[in-house]
């Protein structure tokens, strides 16, 4: 296998490699697509030329149109001695701008013909001078149009890459070629099903992936990678560049992709070629988990977003493990979880959230939205100045549960300074240095006070 690191600083770049057999000796029309989750893509192809000894040209006119010609970089049995990039691309603002000067022909709506030497074009407009001397201006293009005799000289259809190489050899030879492209994306989409009485989940994971990249790529080896990858922006771009270096690779039964390691980052290799239209979204199953346990939690902050006793709504939450026991362990790259719920017959959306890049053995936390029968209120019952830096303040707050089921409830507390709890009704467990929560049972139909005092030192 063989691990690459791209970098584009000023024109420089650098290229680091283990020992492995060269990509240049697949198949002619080989293509390798890795595409990041930000706007970016790298794209290797192998094409055979006919190259003759000694200097010629190489000419590829279907590459995307949104490259980065920096970081072209192609590998044959000789060397390049120069290397262009064309883009001047053929558009009707374009060739009249070239035919300034020479004759032009526009037919109205009616098919009216207009001749004349075109003078001026711009804005959407144009000036002409007749055969008689006379000048007519066209103030609006777009009920015209335009015919020319020739397409003008240096403009092309497609962007290309030109390059003048040296062969001590003639005859056919295999051309590797890479790049980066602006255009390509992905994002991962997830969609879950609550089930026995939400004790379960039933997950599906989905790849978006977009290509706007301005070039089809059809049987393409098609990987994606996840992670936060650094970047320099323009004038010079840092971007981690791969082929392989797989590490602890792993595939789940469901699964359409292998994953494994490229660099600090996870890359998931789909596991058959598939085309990548210009212009297209497409949806490739990622993986599916059945009969996930999760856990329920109701938690309420209450920071004051309403006024003091007034009651405010608690947040609902689903948490599950990513681990093989709970039928995960798998990598699982950012994206958003939308959450249904299954009640026999019928699935309802229940919420969604986002997730961020998860690595395995890690615990995920979905927000779904506000609970509809559970309440909260919290009241600053009394407030006393010790000394110019001591503080005091008791809190009571009130938890209401209208549902038919009993509840635990999670309270935190965001506190400040040297804080201490110098009283509280319930036993409390510290979270981190700011901050305290209380795991309140409040049984059906019922409302649960919790108070405490707490000691703040500025």
């Amino acid at each position: 296998m063989k691990s690459t690191f791209f970098a584009i600083v000023s024109m420089l770049v650098v290229v680091l490699t283990a020992p492995a057999e060269s990509i240049a000796q697949a198949a002619p029309g080989s293509v390798f697509v890795t595409v990041y989750n930000d706007n970016l893509g790298v794209v290797r192809e192998i094409r055979a030329f006919e190259i003759p000894r000694g200097i010629s040209d190489l000419r590829v006119t279907d590459v995307a149109s949104m490259i980065n010609p920096a970081t072209v970089k192609i590998s044959f049995r000789g060397s390049v001695l120069e290397q262009n990039y064309q883009y001047d691309l053929v558009s009707a603002e374009k060739i009249l701008q070239r035919f300034i000067d020479r004759e032009v022909q526009f037919i109205d709506e009616k098919g009216s013909i207009i001749r004349g030497t075109l003078l001026s074009t711009q804005g959407g407009s144009a000036v002409i001078r007749s055969a008689t001397g006379g000048l007519m201006m066209l103030p609006g293009l777009s009920k015209y149009q335009i015919t020319v005799d020739e397409l003008p000289g240096g403009l092309i259809t497609r962007p290309t890459l030109l390059w003048k190489v040296q062969s001590d050899r003639a005859g056919s030879q295999n051309v590797e070629m890479t790049y980066q492209t602006g255009g390509m994306s992905w994002q991962a989409e997830y969609v879950a099903v609550l089930k026995d009485n939400d004790t379960k989940l039933d997950l599906n994971a989905w790849v978006n992936l977009t290509n706007n990249s301005g070039a089809t790529f059809r049987n393409a080896n098609l990987k994606l990678v996840a992670g936060s990858v650094n970047r320099v922006r323009p004038p010079s771009r840092d971007y981690v560049y791969e082929e392989g270096f797989a590490v602890m690779a792993s595939k789940t039964a469901d699964s359409q992709f292998e994953s494994g390691g490229l660099f600090e980052y996870h890359m998931y290799t789909l596991q058959r070629p598939t085309d990548l239209q210009q212009n297209e979204s497409k949806q490739i199953a990622l993986f599916d988990a059945a009969g996930i346990p999760v856990v329920k939690r109701y938690r309420y902050l209450g920071e004051g977003q309403r006024a003091q006793g007034e009651s405010e709504p608690i947040s609902v939450q689903v948490e599950f493990k990513n681990t093989a026991a709970n039928r995960l362990g798998i990598p699982m790259p950012m994206g958003i979880v939308r959450v249904n719920q299954s009640s026999g017959g019928s699935v309802e959306f229940v919420g969604e959230d986002r997730i961020n890049h998860t690595p395995r053995d890690e615990k995920i936390t979905l927000t779904l939205g506000q609970a509809f029968d559970i309440l909260g209120e919290t009241t600053m019952t009394d407030q006393r100045r010790i000394t110019d830096r001591v503080t005091e303040m008791s809190y009571k707050v009130v938890l209401k549960n209208r549902k038919d089921t009993a509840v635990t409830i999670e309270v935190e507390r965001n506190l400040w300074g040297n804080w201490e709890v110098l009283r509280s009704s319930r036993e409390y467990r510290k979270i981190n240095a700011n901050k305290i929560a209380f795991d309140v049972p409040v049984p059906a139909n019922s409302e649960v006070e919790v108070t405490y005092t707490v000691r703040i030192t500025n």
